[in-house]
C-alpha cells in the first residue's frame, strides 16, 4: 500500500472512529508531518490531502480517493476499521488508541502510527489531551 493511502485510512478512521476532525498527521515512521484533513459526519467521510492535492472521501462502506482514482473499502467494526486498498489490492485494519491513529497493512505486515493535529488548538495534537 502507498504511504499516502495508509495516511489517507488513519485520517479517515480517526474521523469516523472518534468524531473528531483531523487538521493534519504526524508519521511516525517517516518522522514527516502531512497536510492531510478529514471530517466525517455519521458514514460520510470527507479529506484532502494537501500535499497531493487531492480530495478523497465517500459514504461508507466506499471511499474514493480523487487523485488516485481508486477506492478503498471501509467497514466499521466496534472500535476498528477493516478494509482492503483496491488500488494496491491490501487488506488493513486501523484504530485510534489513547488519541493516535493506527494502520496495520497487511500488505506489509507491521502497524504504522500517526499523531493527529487537533484543528482547535493551535499547532497541538489530541495526543496531548492524553498526556496533559
Amino acid at each position: 500500500m502507498k504511504p499516502h493511502t495508509r495516511a489517507m485510512i488513519a485520517a479517515a478512521s480517526f474521523a469516523v472512529l472518534t468524531g473528531k476532525k483531523v487538521a493534519g498527521l504526524y508519521d511516525h515512521t517517516t518522522g514527516q508531518d502531512l497536510r492531510i484533513a478529514a471530517e466525517a459526519r455519521g458514514d460520510s467521510v470527507q479529506g484532502f490531502d494537501g500535499d497531493r492535492a487531492a480530495k478523497f472521501g465517500g459514504t461508507l462502506p466506499e471511499l474514493h480517493d480523487a487523485a488516485d482514482q481508486t477506492f478503498i473499502s471501509c467497514t466499521r467494526d466496534g472500535a476498528t476499521m477493516r478494509g482492503h486498498d483496491r488500488g494496491s489490492s491490501t487488506a488493513y485494519t486501523a484504530r485510534v488508541e489513547d488519541n493516535v491513529a493506527q494502520v496495520f497493512d497487511h500488505g506489509q505486515n507491521r502497524w504504522f502510527s500517526y499523531d493527529v493535529l487537533d484543528p482547535a488548538k493551535d499547532g497541538q495534537y489530541y495526543r496531548a489531551e492524553v498526556a496533559g
